[in-house]
């Protein structure tokens, strides 16, 4: 009976406590460091330019909820940065992967 408790509350800690983005693009002087994740390739080529034009340090992430997708950046990225890459973000290109009826 023990073992089910601790299976239970380590099935528990992983679905709550463990980071699980969509998708996670790391930045260093204005140029991709890292990415994991599914990046579509016009997305990827609006986030380049503006790292180009405004050069930043740090990273983002793309998390699916329920609602649609949402993006969460680190401390390191401007406010303005941000705002651009939320501009372009395509919320079609980060379809869910079941089928839903209409």
């Amino acid at each position: 009976m023990i073992y089910v408790v601790i299976i239970a509350a380590i099935l528990i800690f992983w679905l709550v406590a463990i980071d699980r983005p969509t998708l996670k693009v790391s930045f260093k002087a204005g140029h991709i460091e890292s990415c994991k994740g599914h990046f579509p390739a016009k997305f990827k080529h609006n986030v380049l330019e503006i790292a180009e034009n405004q050069p930043f340090d740090g990273e983002f992430k793309v998390y699916r909820q329920r609602t649609g997708h949402k993006l969460s950046f680190s401390k390191s990225v401007p406010k303005k940065v941000q705002q651009r890459i939320r501009n372009v973000f395509p919320h079609q290109g980060f379809a869910s992967k079941g089928n839903k009826k209409a």
